[in-house]
């Protein structure tokens, strides 16, 4: 049994653009494709911070010198990504609303965020005493719990596909 979707849902459903994306047979897997490879772009450059926070990966580099050099391009894909997905959601608003993978999904990008949060206001307010070093406890769970969320989030990504 599926919820009605809210008004702004539907409204958004009903969209010129959003009922164009819905009906072109080139526009939504253009922007699919696209929010793919975005997609990648951000996971690969989060995976290549969680393995240096959780010491396995660039042990030679100082975690704030990968951030720094990673952060732009994370920064760049996610906002490519996030375009391009919102523009895919518009075109089955009220389809997506109720697919429990697309909301697992949501939820996982949300935990992500606050894990960044907290890793940014208060692990890595300390990270010049283990920069280059092993990273402290709350950096390795930061790491691990990124790198869950992320493959989590491929998977339902993926899982939409099926179920919509």
């Amino acid at each position: 049994m599926t919820a009605a979707a809210p008004a702004f849902i539907t409204a958004l459903e009903q969209q010129p653009f959003s009922q164009a994306i819905a009906e072109s047979t080139w526009m939504f897997p253009c922007f699919e494709s696209l929010h793919v490879l975005a997609l990648t772009v951000v996971v690969g450059s989060v995976a290549m911070m969680d393995l240096r926070l959780l010491g396995i990966g660039s042990k030679n580099r100082a975690v704030s010198e990968l951030t720094s050099s990673m952060l732009p391009w994370t920064w760049s894909a996610f906002a490519v990504a996030l375009c391009a997905g919102l523009l895919l959601f518009s075109s089955k608003a009220s389809t997506y609303y109720n697919n429990i993978p697309f909301r697992v999904k949501m939820v996982c990008m949300l935990f992500a965020a606050v894990n960044m949060l907290v890793f940014h206001l208060f692990t890595a307010r300390n990270i010049s005493a283990w920069d280059y070093g092993k990273p402290v406890p709350a950096a390795r769970v930061a790491g691990a719990v990124s790198l869950a969320l992320w493959i989590t989030i491929v998977a339902t990504g993926r899982w939409i596909g099926f179920t919509t």
